[in-house]
């Protein structure tokens, strides 16, 4: 991507889709794929706001305040009077993978379209938006109005079945300037597409099907690659001992996203990703606070005295 102005550097990202509560063995946590992104970029010091829907409920209001304290911008955040804030059951097996259980109903389906949320999309420089979030019609209509007046929206594609619609997948990948999965939600696409070859031939012909600009790949222990102006770049993983991988791939791409939309060269916003997701998942649940002494060695920075 070239370099942006001043202005548009400026810009917020967006954030749109499910908050919850993540119920893991060891307690609970905020969570949803959005707010995870959402907390990964303020903490890396970008602007950025949620937008998605609470319960009036004690669960809604604590989560709303954990958001604050976390430095996210909740004034995006709808309170819904008839529907309780989400929940998710997450199992753990022995590798530290997650299984999850999303109950229903949950505020976050009932996404409201506003003025307000309409000026934001269209001056914010990214959308970060996700397949889960649309289960409803309701918030999907709410989120596709968002994303039709946004420049540059990115789907992070989440198949959580039981709510994978193919249809929904489908319009969304034609949605966006950028598409982010990991490598098992790209053989399921592989499948239903019938793309062959190599992962990477397979993002290609990802990008060619629905004219992406580009095709992000997370590839657990491997890392993660990017097809991009006809080039395929990768970066290995950073070796870590995983306490559980809840929330890896959206720090990888809260990390990504950050240099990659400045115009930063692909393999500084890979090594970026790649570097918070092995920092994530060394540690209980999808956002521990950021210890950037802990980040920088493995970006290659040096740490400041």
């Amino acid at each position: 991507m070239s370099k942006s102005t001043t202005d548009r550097d400026e810009a917020p990202l967006l954030c749109v889709g499910e908050v919850l509560w993540d119920l893991l063995p060891e307690g609970r946590w905020p969570g949803g794929a959005p707010l995870n992104v959402a907390y990964h970029l303020a903490a890396l010091g970008e602007p950025v706001v949620l937008v998605s829907r609470i319960g009036d409920d004690p669960e809604g209001r604590e989560l709303q305040r954990r958001l604050q304290t976390m430095g996210v911008d909740t004034t995006a955040l709808q309170q819904d009077l008839s529907r309780p804030t989400g929940v998710v059951r997450v199992e753990l097996n022995a590798e530290g993978n997650p299984r999850y259980h999303i109950l229903e109903p949950a505020a976050w389906d009932f996404l409201s379209l506003t003025t307000g949320l309409q000026e934001l999309a269209m001056r914010s420089r990214a959308l970060i938006f996700g397949t889960l979030a649309q289960r409803h019609s309701v918030s999907r209509r709410t989120i596709f109005q968002l994303v039709r007046l946004n420049p540059y929206p990115v789907l992070d594609v989440n198949l959580r079945p039981p709510y994978v619609v193919r249809p929904v997948v489908e319009t969304s990948l034609t949605a966006a300037a950028l598409v982010k999965l990991n490598e098992s939600e790209l053989e399921e696409l592989a499948h239903w597409f019938h793309l062959r070859g190599s992962v990477a031939e397979k993002a290609c012909a990802l990008a060619e099907r629905f004219a992406c600009q580009a095709v992000c790949v997370t590839l657990g222990a491997r890392g993660a690659g990017l097809w991009y102006q006809n080039h395929w770049f990768t970066h290995p993983a950073f070796p870590t001992t995983v306490k559980d991988a809840v929330g890896a791939g959206d720090a990888f791409l809260a990390g990504f996203l950050t240099l990659f939309l400045k115009g930063e060269p692909v393999q500084n916003a890979l090594r970026l990703g790649c570097a918070l997701a092995a920092f994530v998942v060394a540690r209980q649940g999808a956002t521990p606070p950021l210890d950037r002494t802990a980040l920088d060695p493995l970006t290659g920075k040096t740490p400041e005295p």
